[in-house]
């Protein structure tokens, strides 16, 4: 489920009200109160007045809204329906319903609680959808769903006596992989003939760490195609650095797979086996 302009349409009186049971220090509530209320300037200069929401950029606004939703979704779905699982990331979350019937009636139990404190539903980004796998083999039209850059979908997987089944199990989603994409292209390296291979490992090795530790976590032979682009992208610089291996891709590639192969280190997502 997707609260729709969840920044743009927080009450300030309810904020607030969340902000007082946290604190005894009568200049938070001021100074976040004046804060809240602070008028919003536009690029021509002029200013616009906001009797609710918080800037969705501010540096408070995630602590704000989290404690806001804490009250109003967490700590009401604890009371209500105590017995269902849920995970939340600020507006973002995942309820986790036994049936179709139980589904449909708490999504209206939500929307009637999001009303009474001023929200509503993002209806595009709020859906059913069916745990399709091995053991539920039912037919309906949702079977996936994105959160937190991952993707939720029936795959296929192995078990320890060799056998294949369908799990419903996470990987990189199409939106995080190709935002991935997007920035190793944005590093042209392709174009950066003056350095060398220790060079651009030092440039980017921190940033695929990241992306490894955070995506691989599960169904990590999702990650091959969006490395594979940055194996590439290092051919066509070997291609460009090394006259000898100019107009030559395959013996390009040749030789960057035999490096690889000798220093698996050099790289962040080739000592995880991501090898050209």
């Amino acid at each position: 489920m997707d609260i729709k302009g969840f920044f743009d349409n927080l009450d300030h009186g309810l904020v607030m009200r969340a902000v007082r049971k946290h604190t005894d220090c009568k200049w938070i509530p001021l100074y976040i109160g004046r804060w809240l209320k602070a008028p919003a300037q536009r690029k021509d200069g002029t200013l616009v007045n906001r009797d609710k929401g918080t800037p969705q950029g501010g540096v408070v606004s995630p602590l704000l809204a989290n404690l806001f939703l804490h009250y109003a979704f967490d700590e009401w779905m604890k009371r209500t329906y105590p017995s269902i699982p849920l995970e939340r990331y600020a507006d973002d979350a995942i309820v986790h319903c036994v049936s179709e019937a139980q589904a449909k009636s708490i999504k209206m139990r939500i929307e009637e609680r999001l009303s009474h404190c001023k929200l509503e539903l993002h209806l595009e980004k709020t859906r059913i959808v069916y745990c399709k796998d091995g053991n539920r083999r039912g037919s309906y039209p949702n079977v996936t769903f994105d959160f937190l850059g991952y993707s939720f979908a029936p795959r296929k997987a192995q078990n320890r006596s060799g056998q294949y089944f369908t799990s419903f199990s996470p990987a990189v989603s199409r939106k995080a992989a190709e935002a991935m994409r997007r920035d190793m292209r944005s590093w042209r390296f392709h174009r950066c003939s003056d350095k060398s291979l220790d060079d651009l490992a030092c440039l980017s090795n921190d940033i695929l760490r990241g992306w490894i530790h955070y995506y691989g976590q599960y169904y990590r032979s999702a990650l091959y195609r969006v490395f594979n682009v940055l194996n590439r992208i290092l051919i066509r610089w070997a291609m460009r650095k090394h006259t000898r291996l100019r107009f030559h891709q395959r013996r390009a590639t040749h030789w960057l797979r035999r490096i690889a192969c000798q220093q698996p280190w050099l790289f962040a997502h080739w000592e995880q086996g991501f090898r050209p």
